[in-house]
């Protein structure tokens, strides 16, 4: 039962059986039963409504509802009623009867999830559909054992559409997205059925609704066959999510709208296409047709004689173009009078004016080259799961424009209509997605089974699939920000997707298709417009983009539709795809993803925890998979949003000591909105500043000299750093005024630092030192340290009182296992690393008072790997109690894999906390991942450095530290300095690298007691090409036979 090009023209509904029946669920041709078309999310009123007035003509039914969840039963509905050969259409479910008791029901909101509202259990599963195992999933038969919700709702007719039951006129009910099936019953009567979670669901009710005491009931299934459209990497969540209302349509009423809207780069004239569907267009006499730019002023009017479909085209010259950067609306209006005048309806949409189109393999908006730096967006909440609201919208455009995030795929299904509204608005480019994947039904662990594939070549399935697409288009097709229609997501290929993708070409020729999965079956190329792959490396799509695909064809732009998986501690080397830039046919690519999808759930000691798969007894399941943000699912920012920022500007700043270099990669922008920021840091300390305008246009680059200061060479600077921000001019509707977007510094040695024996400290000759027999001492005022002859190094440091020593620090060969490290066994491959500085014994030990009255030691160790290699740890203590911390790790080893890390970790007392340090900061960063972080002076705790991932991992290290201060409240405490060039690499935290990587979780860490420094040589980088086997990136690691030392002083603050 599937729509045919007949009933799309009439607007009759899809099917119209005379009986419901619960066989649709597991029947693949029936998607929708008395749904109504779909059509143009544009708004009506009564009136010519005022600027900003909402529409009038619509009653909300959010709220509370009731709620019972069931077993399904598996061939009735839930209250038992047969639905044999003998159900008539005028018998309802017990349930749906008006007078049916429903005080033993819960109470829930809608919109809102069974799941979130405690009815039902989460299950997360990434591939796999959630009951293999269970049963044996074999498409299109269902779940023998699922669940469906009866709903309940009673509401009064109100403001319009009481007055449209009043007047006869017609009344419709749609439910803006519910999962997975529903069957819909008013006052008793069925009112339809529908799959497809991601799309209205509308339906004609002016025969059955009534002006007070209406009984809507809804049965919502767990599991139809839409289940198998629908097996998306999200958390498993049911029920009416989305938003149910009542519109009244006034005697004559718009219902579609369709306005192609295209710009002409070499004239600047927009070119206006306008089709209009009237329904009752007999009841009108004219339709004002009207067109407003963004301040209200008439651009294009026409009045016409009122017709079942309307036609109407202008042009409009120098129309102001649509873009991310420049998005500029205008509003288009339809204003149905009658004979006398009157208004019966307006309806308005905002449209705006661009052009896509790939020209010799190469994607360009208005004339100009594109590329996305989009990521992939889930609609989630931490708490409401999909039910999302306007304010986290909201929130998450401002982060993304904040970001230089341009573009989103909304992965994988059509969005709310107002998140396109909000990307209109603010700016941002989407690849809009079919709700279509099923991955589970073609891709088993290690094997591609042949004829599987849902939908494959199966006509059974066209109808719903083509259904899907059109749902998504009629919809979207008049917001800007839709650039490219996709027809999914990792659904294999076949016969159905290529009619899908024709259908998408004629019903909207005007954007490019896209499609991943032809990469599984290159026969279905045409499928798509776009070269698209997933989690391809640099250098792969490199030798694409030159060499061409096996054919040595690249005749098409390549998007990378997933890349940079950002499970947990990663998104390393997202530079080297930035750098990829240089080559037109490469049009950018969409991270995976935006938002970790982690579930508040409640522990059983009243503490919240964010979940993953399997927190909730929920099998099958692909457990911590389910968290790849750069937004941690509470709409925190992770640490990689940090780097995604800096390398997603399409600004680059390049300071040279006298001046700046500004490449404005924007297509349309210039550079005329932003204030450049020019600072002159001495060791990380300001000490000059001043603010510049400069106007580069879009795409130049020039060099613009700024009045640094000249610095004194004589003096004590070491370090000095020319800085130019990238700041907001003014306030916008994403950012305050003021707010950096981008940085460029060049850094430079004046002074190298002389050694710690040459420095101006008072050296009077009062320290004491003590060679006993199993510790060796040195001692000044009120300040001692100690150095043990059997436990391998310093054992004791303290002034005043205050021990800054609680064991001797324990050499570090391990970092704790990153998401990505668990996906490309690295701890299968580094086991001996984990062991070999854990477990390393000292061999020899040598203390001596050195010639100016200082303390030497130097411990020989053995590591506890194959090769016994021996590393050496040194310290000699001056007579003014400063320490050089010398440890060296010699290098070639031979067959072993790569260090993860290498250095000490020292123990700390727990009240110093505080962590002040010289590098690129704020957030952490490693080799990979330090395009980010802005050289300056930072601060932070031990605390707020564990970073909240879902799963504990390696976390809070600092990459290329000049100087770090571990402080208590007081400013008591111990500093580290780098020694001549060499940086370093920290990181100060609550817990240890054995601990952290012995949890799991947060919860399973212990209580804080201590805390801990890591002093490290070097530590190898996250990577992020994948999390299931891709390793970091060769440049990024630390080969075993690289000689490696960590060279550092320390003193007591």
């Amino acid at each position: 039962m599937n729509t045919t090009d007949d009933q799309r023209k009439n607007g009759d509904p899809i099917v119209s059986p005379s009986m419901p029946t619960t066989a649709w669920l597991a029947d693949p041709r029936v998607y929708a039963v008395h749904r109504l078309d779909a059509h143009s999310d544009h708004a009506c009123w009564s009136h010519a409504p005022s600027v900003g007035e909402g529409t009038n003509l619509t009653q909300s039914l959010d709220g509370e509802w009731r709620v019972r969840v069931e077993t399904a039963p598996a061939n009735s509905f839930p209250d038992g009623t047969s639905d044999g050969p003998d159900w008539i259409s005028d018998v309802s479910p017990l349930f749906a009867a008006p007078g049916f008791d429903d005080s033993s029901f819960s109470r829930v909101q809608v919109p809102s999830h069974l799941e979130t509202a405690g009815l039902l259990d989460p299950q997360y599963v990434n591939v796999q559909y959630p009951w293999d195992g269970h049963e044996d999933p074999k498409a299109p038969a269902i779940p023998e054992h699922g669940h469906v919700a009866v709903y309940r709702r009673e509401f009064a007719a109100e403001g319009a559409v009481a007055q449209a039951i009043r007047e006869g006129r017609t009344v419709t009910l749609t439910f803006q997205g519910a999962a997975t099936a529903i069957y819909v019953w008013l006052n008793g009567a069925f009112v339809g059925y529908a799959e497809d979670s991601f799309t209205p669901s509308e339906f004609d009710v002016t025969d059955v609704v009534r002006k007070d005491g209406n009984v809507l009931a809804v049965a919502c299934y767990e599991y139809s066959s839409a289940s198998w459209l629908e097996d998306q990497d999200f958390w498993r969540l049911h029920g009416l999510f989305r938003s149910v209302e009542l519109n009244a349509r006034p005697a004559a009423h718009v219902s579609d709208i369709h306005a192609g809207a295209d710009w002409e780069p070499a004239t600047s004239i927009g070119s206006l296409s306008l089709d209009v569907l009237i329904d009752g267009a007999a009841n009108a006499a004219t339709a004002d047709l009207a067109l407003r730019d963004k301040n209200g002023a008439v651009v294009w009017r026409t009045a016409t004689e009122a017709a079942g479909t309307l036609h109407a085209e202008a042009e409009i010259d120098d129309a102001a173009p649509w873009s991310a950067e420049r998005p500029d609306l205008y509003e288009l209006s339809v204003t149905l009078l009658d004979a006398d005048g009157k208004v019966l309806e307006t309806a308005r949409t905002r449209i705006g004016f661009r052009h896509v189109a790939i020209e010799d393999g190469i994607l360009k908006l208005n004339g100009k080259r594109l590329v996305f730096r989009g990521v992939n967006r889930h609609e989630f909440d931490c708490r409401r799961g999909r039910a999302v609201t306007e304010e986290d919208m909201l929130w998450d455009i401002r982060f993304m424009k904040r970001h230089n995030i341009n573009a989103v795929r909304t992965s994988h299904y059509p969005n709310q209509s107002r998140w396109y509204e909000l990307c209109d608005e603010y700016g941002i480019y989407l690849i809009d997605e079919t709700n279509l994947e099923t991955h589970g039904s073609w891709n088993s662990p290690g094997d591609i089974p042949v004829g599987t594939s849902v939908p494959g070549d199966d006509e059974a399935w066209l109808g719903a699939c083509i259904d899907r697409l059109d749902s998504m288009i009629l919809r979207d097709r008049n917001h800007p920000s839709v650039l490219v229609w996709s027809l999914g997501n990792e659904s294999y290929a076949g016969e159905v997707l290529k009619a899908m993708s024709a259908h998408a070409h004629r019903l909207d020729p005007s954007r490019p298709v896209h499609y991943e999965g032809v990469n599984w079956n290159h026969a279905y190329d045409g499928i798509s417009d776009f070269e698209s792959r997933m989690y391809a490396k640099p250098d792969e799509i490199r030798n694409w983009l030159e060499h061409g695909d096996e054919r040595g064809e690249a005749n098409k732009p390549f998007v990378s539709c997933e890349y940079m998986h950002a499970m947990g501690n990663s998104c390393g080397g997202l530079s080297e795809f930035i750098d990829l830039e240089q080559y037109e046919r490469y049009s950018g690519g969409f991270i995976w993803d935006y938002i970790d999808q982690g579930l508040v759930q409640r522990l059983p000691d009243g503490r919240e925890r964010l979940s993953v798969g399997g927190d909730w007894a929920d099998r099958p399941t692909d457990y911590e998979f389910v968290g790849n943000g750069i937004v941690f699912a509470d709409r925190t920012p992770s640490p990689k949003a940090q780097e995604v920022k800096q390398l997603y500007s399409p600004v680059k700043l390049t300071p040279d000591g006298h001046g700046v270099t500004i490449e404005n990669r924007n297509l349309f922008a210039g550079t005329d909105g932003y204030v450049f920021a020019a600072r002159l840091l001495e060791d990380g300390h300001e000490i000059w500043h001043a603010d510049y305008r400069f106007d580069v246009d879009a795409g130049d680059t020039q060099r613009h000299d700024i009045a640094f200061p000249d610095i004194d060479t004589d003096g004590n600077t070491r370090e000095v750093t020319y800085e130019v921000d990238l700041l907001t001019a003014e306030a916008t509707a994403w950012a305050p005024a003021g707010y950096e977007l981008a940085f460029g510094q060049l850094t430079g040695t004046l002074n190298p630092e002389r050694d710690i024996t040459e420095t101006d400290h008072d050296d009077d000759g009062r320290a004491t030192v003590t060679l006993g027999r199993w510790n060796a001492g040195i001692r000044r005022d009120d300040e001692e340290i100690l150095l043990s002859r059997t436990q391998g190094g310093i054992v004791s440091w303290k002034r005043d009182g205050r021990e800054m020593v609680i064991r001797r620090p324990e050499l570090v060969t391990f970092r704790p296992l990153t998401d990505n490290d668990r996906g490309n066994r690295s701890g299968f491959d580094r086991a001996a690393w984990f062991a070999a500085g854990r477990y390393a014994v000292v061999t020899d030990t040598s203390i001596a008072q050195s010639d100016d009255g200082g303390l030497t030691a130097k411990y020989r160790y053995e590591l506890a790997d194959p090769d016994h290699t021996p590393v050496t740890v040194s310290y000699r203590i001056t007579a003014d109690m400063r320490m050089r911390l010398t440890v060296e790790y010699p290098g070639g080893a031979t067959g072993a894999a790569s260090l993860p890390a290498f250095g000490v970790e020292w123990e700390l007392p727990g009240e110093y906390e505080r962590l002040r340090y010289y590098g690129p900061g704020p957030e952490e960063t490693y080799r990979d991942r330090k395009q980010g972080g802005k050289l300056g002076i930072w601060n932070a705790t031990a605390k707020t450095s564990m970073a909240p991932y879902l799963m504990v991992q390696e976390t809070g290290s600092h990459e290329d530290v000049r100087w770090l201060e571990a402080t208590d409240i007081q400013g008591h405490g111990l500093r580290v300095t780098q020694r001549g060039d060499r940086h370093f690499t920290a990181s100060l935290l609550p817990w240890s690298t054995y601990m952290i990587e012995a949890a799991r979780r947060h919860e399973d860490l212990p209580e804080p007691r201590h805390n801990y420094l890591r002093l490290l040589a070097a530590q190898m980088g996250v990577g992020g090409d994948d999390s299931w086997g891709a390793p970091v990136h060769t440049a990024y690691q630390l080969s075993a036979g690289r000689p490696l030392t960590l060279d550092v002083d320390l003193e007591l603050i």
